[in-house]
């Protein structure tokens, strides 16, 4: 179980603050508002943004902090081991505080525009029955991320010098899949940073929930499936160390 300290807890305030940034950036720009958003949006360009934006900065803070940058992928660091509880927690709270900059810094560069989309908070769309339909959703695009993050940048079997492209390409095509259904979010600090600032919550649970309850199923398929009897005790190495 590798130490944390301050330079990786700075780590992933900063590196959660541009992913929200970017995310709400883009969302702002490209993505139509009103009850269509299918319609008009450029999905394309939201989702290239968000999985090259992963990808950079997995490169850049990946030997700092393991650039977690998503409380469920850090939630499955812990149930694997690879993190102390105690440095868990901060992590999440770091992230959570870095999503709550990223969106103000949305709000204080296109504050008009960002409001009509409430600085890229996600909601759960009409073309779905409810928040629960919207929390599989986001259940099953953390459920992909986090079995990319698991099978290939904690396992010691695995390239891992593919890890950071090999995330942020699954995180593309989540986004391309649910982008118009729940946002895409996958990620509580990214959903609550945008959420806090524009006063528009999307349903809470659906972004709480869906992501945690993924990322527990992935962590339990790849204990099961991909690495079954792997130890949990190696410490957990920087994407593509």
């Amino acid at each position: 179980m590798q130490d944390r300290g301050l330079a990786a807890y700075i780590a992933e305030l900063v590196g959660t603050l541009f992913l929200t940034f970017m995310i709400g950036m883009v969302v702002s720009l490209y993505v139509a508002v009103g009850g269509s958003p299918q319609f008009g949006s450029d999905f394309v360009a939201v989702a290239l943004v968000q999985g090259l934006t992963l990808f950079a900065l997995i490169q850049i803070l990946g030997g700092v902090s393991g650039a977690h940058l998503n409380p469920a992928v850090t939630t499955a660091a812990a149930i694997m081991k690879r993190i102390d509880p105690i440095d868990a927690v901060v992590y999440i709270l770091a992230q959570l505080s870095g999503g709550v900059l990223g969106a103000l810094l949305v709000k204080g560069l296109i504050e008009d525009e960002g409001r009509a989309a409430n600085y890229g908070a996600p909601s759960v769309s009409d073309m779905l029955s409810g928040n629960f339909a919207g929390m599989i959703g986001e259940a099953i695009g953390a459920f992909l991320i986090v079995s990319a993050v698991v099978a290939v940048a904690l396992n010691s079997k695995a390239w891992r010098e593919w890890a950071p492209l090999t995330i942020g390409l699954v995180f593309t095509s989540a986004v391309l899949v649910f982008g118009a259904l729940t946002g895409a979010s996958f990620n509580p600090a990214r959903w609550f940073g945008p959420a806090l600032v524009s006063g528009e919550w999307g349903g809470v649970w659906p972004y709480v929930v869906g992501p945690l309850l993924g990322a527990v199923l992935a962590v339990g398929f790849y204990k099961l499936v991909l690495a079954p009897g792997e130890p949990e005790d190696e410490p957990e190495k920087a994407p593509g160390s």
